[in-house]
């Protein structure tokens, strides 16, 4: 077994590391703020080892896919699939810069064994649209990566294993489903609940899972884009100061991770971590 489900201890992950990102491309909402300016290398640097070094802390396995020129913005290592019980399946990516990573990921996954049981051939798709809500729900976001074709592939791809996917469309601006939303233990998620669908707001309600609520500026700092660990664990960002005494008021460890550079490419600790083992 791969990855049970979102939330379930996580034991191994893949990241790759920010070599080569040397500008925040405007390719997204936060991106394009940033656009001008050269990234400091050396925080970079620093902030993804912060990561590394809580992983390893809390006894995870880091695998690392090498940095390579034409793939500067590998460190977002969510987005080129999701992972299931059964293997992994591979997205496809919307925006031209991002190319190079498909192959690259694909690769690393054949040499660390993980089969390949969907794969987006048509549309697109993104990993940081992949939520699980339990171990056979899963959401999968229709902002600005993903589409209707490549939801479709996803859902019809993982129906042979059982899984229900339902979509959630939301506002293009927020990118990815994982900026707005993110389940952190079994039954909590944080989230901008005014920009999801009714429909999803009823599932989550079906499902016995409390939202956290968070204003929509959030989403723009950062504010959903948290990883579980299991066991009530959960990496948040220094800067979520209300988010994160939420999460602790509601039973959680909050692990601060203090990262301000890497965010002005778009991303933060959840779009840096491929799940490879929860169980």
């Amino acid at each position: 077994m791969f990855v049970k489900d979102g939330t379930a201890e996580l034991k191994r992950v893949l990241t790759s590391p920010p070599t080569y990102l040397t500008k925040a491309d405007p390719i997204n909402e936060i991106s394009k703020k940033y656009q001008f300016e050269l990234l400091d290398q050396s925080k970079l640097a620093a902030e993804y080892q912060q990561l590394i070094t809580a992983y390893q802390q809390a006894g995870i396995t880091v695998e690392q896919l090498p940095a390579r020129p034409e793939m500067t913005n590998g460190v977002f290592a969510r987005d080129f699939g999701g992972c299931v019980k059964e293997g992994y399946i591979l997205g496809r990516f919307k925006e031209p810069i991002r190319f190079a990573e498909r192959k690259a990921y694909e690769a690393k996954m054949q040499a660390l064994g993980i089969p390949k049981i969907v794969e987006v051939k048509d549309g697109f798709f993104e990993g940081g649209d992949f939520a699980f809500l339990n171990e056979k729900t899963i959401a999968v976001g229709l902002l600005q990566r993903t589409d209707q074709t490549g939801f479709a592939e996803v859902q019809a791809g993982l129906a042979a294993y059982g899984y229900q996917v339902y979509p959630v469309p939301a506002d293009a601006r927020y990118l990815h489903l994982d900026m707005c939303f993110n389940l952190v233990a079994d039954h909590l998620a944080v989230a901008y609940q005014e920009g999801l669908p009714p429909a999803f707001l009823q599932l989550l309600n079906q499902l016995e899972i409390e939202i956290i609520p968070v204003p929509e500026a959030a989403i723009f700092k950062h504010g959903c884009n948290l990883e579980s660990l299991g066991k009530n664990r959960v990496i948040s960002l220094k800067q979520n100061q209300a988010v994160n005494q939420a999460l602790v008021a509601h039973g959680m460890e909050v692990i601060e991770l203090d990262i301000t550079e890497t965010l002005k490419a778009g991303g933060g600790p959840h779009c840096m971590t491929f799940p490879l083992s929860r169980n």
